[in-house]
């Protein structure tokens, strides 16, 4: 059977014209393509999606909700219970060993390819650990910005006593040590910015 051919923009009204008319009437589909979302067959759990979003964004009790709010909160509570314990440090190596099955499989491929780019990739915009955490990232050959996700929930949880860590502590005690880490499972260096009070952070491939 002939397969449909898929045709440009450009081309799709001159070829149709230029083919015998019995050759547009004789084949079975059309050379014309309907919009596909990729979601076909999932249109029930995009409805709830949608409606989780809407119902989060909505919410205002106390101060006004991201997307990121729940995910927030959650690392907050485990952070601030490793700093009450004194146990920041362990805390960290758990997290990059327990991600070392992952981060080195990913590292045997840089390896082989010798693509560095790939561990940013994989570090940022491919896991949802990222991307759900932190609502943008800028892209840049080599390099990753983003702006720190914590500020929202820990000013206004702060006022009412909840949290005691600040974006600085998380910064260097939490989140510097635990992407370098995962960079060195990978078989890369990176550079993580300092910390500056505008909250935007970066890494970046070391030469």
């Amino acid at each position: 059977m002939a397969q449909p051919q898929h045709l440009d923009s450009s081309q799709q009204l001159d070829n149709i014209v230029d083919k015998p008319k019995s050759s547009i009437v004789d084949k079975p589909k059309s050379s014309f393509k309907g919009a596909k979302t990729g979601f076909e067959g999932r249109e029930e759990d995009i409805g709830k999606a949608v409606q989780l979003a809407l119902r989060t964004m909505a919410s205002s009790a106390g101060y006004k909700h991201e997307m990121n709010d729940a995910l927030v909160k959650a690392r907050l509570h485990a952070m601030q219970f490793a700093k009450d314990m004194n146990i920041m440090e362990q805390y960290v190596e758990h997290d990059v060993k327990t991600m070392r099955p992952i981060n080195s499989r990913v590292g045997q491929v840089i390896a082989k390819t010798g693509d560095k780019e790939a561990a940013l990739v994989g570090l940022t915009e491919r896991t949802a650990c990222h991307y759900q955490l932190v609502m943008e990232t800028e892209v840049e050959p080599g390099k990753r910005t983003w702006q720190s996700p914590w500020g929202n929930v820990l000013n206004a949880c702060k006022r009412m006593g909840m949290f005691t860590i600040t974006e600085k502590e998380i910064h260097e005690e939490w989140f510097t040590p635990r992407i370098k880490g995962f960079a060195a499972d990978l078989g890369v260096e990176v550079k993580v910015s300092e910390w500056n009070d505008d909250g935007v952070v970066s890494i970046e491939l070391a030469e």
